[in-house]
């Protein structure tokens, strides 16, 4: 017999089972919120940033940003 431990996982530990595949569900579902996503610049960030970095001079700069703004 049994001795009253329950079914399949014997002394009375067969919610651990489904306790830890919830606790698994949830930790997936919270660390996918609160992951950092990468800041997507747009095309004038990056040429203020290219031109205060000294990789382009003022005309390029101003011409670039000129062709963005059409």
């Amino acid at each position: 017999m049994g001795y009253g431990y329950g079914m399949g996982w014997g002394m009375g530990f067969g919610w651990i089972v489904p306790l830890l595949i919830l606790g698994g569900i949830f930790w997936f579902l919270a660390g996918r919120g609160s992951e950092r996503k990468a800041v997507e610049k747009d095309a004038e960030t990056i040429l203020k940033e290219r031109f205060a970095k000294g990789e382009i001079d003022e005309e390029e700069y101003r011409k670039c940003k000129a062709l963005l703004k059409e």
